[in-house]
């Protein structure tokens, strides 16, 4: 069987469809499937639960063998460890305004270790999600070269968090038999509906169209900047999960990869193919980016592509365009889910 953790949420409810149109229900889905769990020291806000009524439709029609949650995740393994053939580790807090470490250590760093040392006990191949969120300003390049990860310089919890799984990670004198750690660039597509503030641009921009007719990005706080020039590698989210399940099919080299196009592509561009996407007129405007990430904003990521593409991956990515008028038309206007 295959372990997903972080199975009822974005990136992760994704992978579970794809796996399934592959023929694939051996699954065991991992996540937060109560509004709280009576072992955490942390209170309800804190916890991705607080938005399990929306997350419940990201997996209600998969098909699945096991649900089981996070917090018993470690008991059951001590049963049915054995089953378990393949991990993909997806599950973590992924709220890059969050302050609060003590959050991230225990659901990004901590639970991240448990879940490696049980892949290498047990000779378990594992995926799991990193970030791009680890590179921070960008200052040493966004290639995933093992040979700068000590030297990167995230802008928030969220990052380092990462960063220093991927640190640890690389130390690990015993690991599974496979593991490759995937730098996500910025996802955008179907299954989001329960991110709120952390839900992509096409996301925000789409529901603001709905309710005002028009939709307001960040302006830009630096001279090297235009307002709505700020830019980011973006990749669909069905491009994502197809790169996971590349490294399930195809055992390669150890360690990190950037998950991203390649291409870094303006905000504007991507709330204005929203615009086309509904046949409208573009009407876009400009705020204050908030104080709370204004000094932590990420104004420029664009992926080194040439590791993954060195292992094999050959499949096209989704252009801009291309996935924004599928999510718009395919899934935002229906109101469905992937």
């Amino acid at each position: 069987m295959i372990l997903i953790t972080g199975a009822a949420g974005f990136i992760g409810s994704c992978l579970v469809q794809y796996l399934n149109e592959l023929g694939r229900s051996d699954l065991v889905l991992v996540d937060d499937f109560k509004r709280k769990s009576p072992s955490s020291n942390f209170p309800d806000s804190y916890r991705d639960g607080r938005t399990s009524a929306l997350k419940s439709k990201n997996y209600q029609s998969k098909k699945y063998q096991k649900l089981v949650h996070r917090d018993q995740l470690f008991d059951w393994l001590k049963i049915h460890g054995d089953t378990i053939k393949f991990v993909f580790h997806l599950g973590a807090r992924t709220d890059t305004t969050e302050k609060n470490r003590r959050i991230f250590d225990e659901l990004n760093l901590s639970y991240s270790k448990k879940i490696w040392n049980f892949c290498s006990e047990k000779a378990i191949p594992m995926v799991y999600a990193s970030s791009a969120a680890t590179y921070g300003l960008g200052t040493l390049g966004y290639e995933d070269s093992h040979s700068i990860i000590q030297a990167l310089r995230p802008l928030n919890p969220y990052g380092d968090s990462k960063n220093d799984f991927d640190i640890w990670a690389l130390k690990q004198p015993i690991q599974p038999p496979q593991w490759q750690g995937l730098k996500f660039f910025n996802v955008y597509g179907p299954n989001e509906y329960h991110k709120g503030r952390m839900a992509s641009v096409v996301f925000h921009t789409f529901n603001q169209i709905q309710q005002t007719g028009g939709m307001k990005l960040f302006r830009s706080h630096r001279a090297d900047f235009a307002d709505g020039e700020q830019s980011r590698d973006f990749i669909y989210v069905k491009d994502v999960v197809k790169v996971c399940t590349f490294f399930m099919q195809h055992p390669v080299e150890n360690g990190l990869f950037n998950v991203g196009t390649g291409i870094a592509r303006p905000f504007w561009d991507l709330a204005a193919n929203t615009f086309k996407a509904l046949n409208l007129p573009v009407n876009i405007s400009f705020i204050d980016t908030p104080i709370d990430i204004r000094e932590t904003y990420q104004y420029f990521t664009k992926a080194n592509m040439n590791k993954l593409r060195k292992v094999g991956y050959d499949a096209p990515f989704y252009n801009l365009e291309e996935g924004v008028i599928e999510y718009v038309t395919t899934y935002l206007k229906q109101k469905c889910y992937y």
